[in-house]
């Protein structure tokens, strides 16, 4: 059983590996800097009764252009719309290949939405660090946006697949 929590002080980071270098360096040495200069929100899962992070997650907010979006999604929009960017999601190389991608893109999601409700976005969007990744969110309802690794999903179709 996984606990989620906001990055703090008290948390381990130094065991943490995900495979991905730069993913690693910076949880440890940007993650908290971020949270304390309100550019970034860092989330932990620990195991029960444990400090030591398994999986992590961090967000922050953009505007979308309304000239990068596809025209059928531009319609009627502002010229910059609002967005939460998923800015980093890992999972600790011990824990990879058991299912639990998915499980960490969910509790994302139920984050987000309940951030939506006070701030309001339309779009959840994640900028992929490879093929791999841009392979895992497009496997979960993300689309791409032309020329780039960026993908989205709008709030309201999270919202529906949540229920």
């Amino acid at each position: 059983m996984f606990v989620c929590q906001p990055l703090n002080q008290e948390h381990e980071l130094g065991s943490f590996s995900s495979g991905k270098g730069e993913i690693d360096v910076w949880l440890r040495r940007s993650a908290l800097h971020s949270r304390a200069n309100n550019t970034a929100a860092t989330f932990v899962w620990c195991e029960e009764g444990s400090r030591e992070v398994v999986a992590y997650y961090s967000f922050t907010s953009m505007t979308l252009e309304k000239e990068e979006l596809p025209k059928a999604l531009a319609r009627g929009s502002m010229h910059r719309v609002p967005a939460v960017l998923l800015a980093r999601l890992a999972l600790d190389s011990r824990f990879q290949g058991q299912g639990l991608g998915p499980v960490l893109l969910v509790d994302t999601f139920e984050r987000a939405l309940a951030g939506n409700e006070i701030f309001a976005v339309r779009f959840f969007v994640v900028d992929a660090l490879d093929e791999d990744a841009y392979t895992f969110y497009g496997k979960h309802g993300f689309r791409g946006l032309p020329g780039s690794m960026r993908l989205y999903r709008k709030m309201s179709d999270i919202a529906r697949t949540l229920q």
